[in-house]
């Protein structure tokens, strides 16, 4: 009898040592993908965060609000930060932790966004692009000169000063670049850059008046170069527009597992029936896959371009 008790009360001790390991693990939280915050990355020139108010609904987009939306749908918290570059974004974020964070969705202009993963071996890759309100995923360069210059068409520009954008955006630099070789204008070997377009254009109407000078803007820049003051109404026009090359993307870690993102992508193609969610980003069809809509490559060098109507 006591061999049997003595079985059985070391049966029932292990049975109990299970049960309570088992309820020790339980309350262990295992790490998993999921468990990680997704970091988006925001680089866009029109969200709220990155541009003035001045201009009513126009580059006021709540990225925030897409954060909301892809947290609710992927069931895992989301965090959301802005700078000018994926860098600057996470700066201060990454001084206060040990291991720094890495972007898993970065969205900005195609080119600057590209330029960037390209320079530091990001590892992204470019998956959806959002519209604008007017349904489109491109934008142009605008060339600008000011209102009383007697230059009328790109061809006009032979022996002008140009004042362009940096080399890591295509459309100012890049697009109007091909544009102008078209039209046979002769550029310097080391092109004069603004860092901005509110810089080019204030540069281009400060110059003396007899001073033959043009500037390259982005599409989107006009409505606020005039908005917020930064050049008088009226002050400067357009004379040429450059082929259309993509604008804001939406790039996903080349990691990023295939389940993950096809969550993602089917989350960012949710945001279509969403009427709250595409006032907030100024969407007219929200995110579309990249290369849905036909866009331009340029390429400055080449000599196979389509040829480009000017006079």
């Amino acid at each position: 009898m006591s061999g049997k008790f003595l079985r059985n009360g070391l049966c029932a001790l292990l049975g109990l040592l299970a049960c309570t390991d088992r309820s020790v693990l339980a309350e262990v939280p295992q790490p998993t993908v999921a468990d990680e915050p997704l970091v988006v990355v925001v680089m866009d020139p029109l969200s709220d965060k990155l541009a003035c108010d001045c201009v009513a609904g126009f580059a006021q987009r709540k990225y925030e609000l897409l954060g909301q939306h892809l947290q609710r749908r992927l069931g895992r918290k989301v965090e959301v930060y802005w700078g000018d570059s994926i860098e600057l974004a996470l700066k201060d974020e990454n001084a206060k932790r040990k291991t720094p964070l890495v972007a898993d969705m970065v969205i900005g202009k195609h080119s600057v966004v590209l330029a960037e993963a390209k320079a530091k071996k990001l590892g992204l890759e470019p998956s959806a692009q959002l519209t604008g309100l007017d349904g489109a995923t491109t934008q142009t360069g605008m060339v600008v000169v000011r209102t009383s210059d007697p230059a009328l068409l790109v061809d006009d520009l032979a022996g002008y000063r140009i004042i362009f954008g940096p080399a890591n955006c295509d459309e100012k630099n890049a697009a109007p670049r091909q544009l102008l070789a078209d039209a046979e204008i002769e550029l310097p070997t080391e092109l004069e850059v603004a860092s901005a377009c509110s810089v080019a254009a204030q540069r281009m109407i400060d110059c003396p008046k007899d001073e033959k000078v043009a500037a390259i803007i982005s599409s989107y820049a006009v409505p606020l170069l005039e908005g917020c003051g930064t050049i008088e109404k009226g002050a400067m026009r357009v004379i040429g527009e450059s082929d259309p090359v993509p604008f804001i993307t939406v790039f996903l870690r080349e990691a990023t597992e295939e389940r993950i993102r096809q969550q993602i992508m089917a989350s960012l193609t949710e945001v279509a029936k969403d009427s709250a969610l595409l006032r907030g980003l100024e969407s007219r069809d929200g995110f579309v896959p990249f290369g849905a809509e036909a866009t331009a490559t340029v390429d400055p060098d080449s000599k196979s371009v389509a040829e480009k109507k000017t006079k």
